[in-house]
């Protein structure tokens, strides 16, 4: 009966106190939004680095001994046991023909023949960062006459990638200690106006857990109402902004990771991150009215 009564109390101070109960739930909204959008922001930057890299190949080409088709294509088992390789693809030298044909104009090109040309295989890598040994780990196939690898992009891209991930990781925790701050703060504010209060019934003998629950209870659904909401928002920008991206020029170049895989994660750190505020928020606010 007690119990019902104080989580009765911490309700019905969100809506006895309007002003201030708004304006911390605003405030834990519009912070995990900020949150929300600088973490989207840096898994996008993410996966268009990864697309890149995956557009960055290495080039095997087989020896010229190996001129019989199915001798050259035994070679992919070997390839493909290399630890970071993902994926070998064959090109036969009539593909290879073709494909370079395709490129120029065919009347400049008569009389050549597809034995100029070399089988070869187009590899695909599962991180960039370790190209220059797996280029190693390649020649040193028998049957691989030579490896052609952009050693300078990868670099380029590992540096990149690695910058990127530096600063997006400096940027959110950042943004996470100065939301905490605000929110605290927010909470804290709202709870000044009521020392009063506490110290009249700190002095009727309440005792600090009495008192203590109904703004712990209050936290709680602050935190939860600013969670849900912060989510909601979240979607819906993040929606407008990728829809228009998708749509402009630019889209035909970018992948955009949709809401959709991301929503449940998303869900879940807003609601955790706006409860844990909310909660020890409410606790902290008040530890110092509770010393009467």
């Amino acid at each position: 009966m007690r119990l019902g009564y104080l989580i009765r109390e911490g309700f019905r101070s969100i809506t006895t106190h309007g002003f201030m109960s708004f304006a911390t739930v605003a405030i834990i909204v519009a912070c995990l939004i900020i949150m929300g959008s600088v973490s989207l922001l840096a898994m996008n930057i993410d996966v268009l680095i990864k697309d890149l890299e995956n557009q960055n190949e290495i080039v095997v080409f087989v020896d010229e001994s190996l001129s019989d088709e199915a001798a050259a294509r035994d070679l992919q088992r070997n390839i493909e046991a290399i630890d970071n390789v993902s994926s070998a693809q064959f090109v036969s030298r009539g593909e290879a023909m073709n494909n370079f044909m395709s490129k120029y104009d065919a009347t400049l090109m008569e009389g050549i023949d597809e034995d100029v040309f070399r089988h070869r295989f187009i590899v695909h890598l599962n991180d960039i960062a370790y190209m220059s040994q797996t280029k190693t780990e390649l020649e040193a196939i028998r049957g691989v006459a030579k490896v052609n690898a952009h050693l300078d992009y990868a670099k380029n891209f590992v540096m990149i990638r690695n910058v990127v991930t530096a600063v997006s990781m400096v940027l959110i925790v950042m943004l996470v200690f100065v939301s905490f701050f605000i929110m605290s703060n927010t909470i804290k504010l709202a709870t000044f106006g009521r020392r009063e209060e506490i110290a009249i019934m700190k002095m009727v003998g309440a005792t600090n857990s009495f008192i203590r629950l109904p703004f712990v209870v209050e936290g709680l659904a602050l935190g939860m109402m600013g969670g849900a909401i912060a989510f909601l928002a979240e979607w819906g920008l993040y929606n407008l902004v990728t829809n228009r991206l998708v749509n402009s020029a630019a889209g035909t170049l970018l992948n955009v990771i949709p809401f959709r895989n991301v929503a449940l994660e998303v869900f879940v750190v807003f609601m955790a991150v706006g409860i844990l505020v909310g909660v020890f928020g409410g606790v902290n606010a008040i530890r110092n009215y509770l010393k009467v």
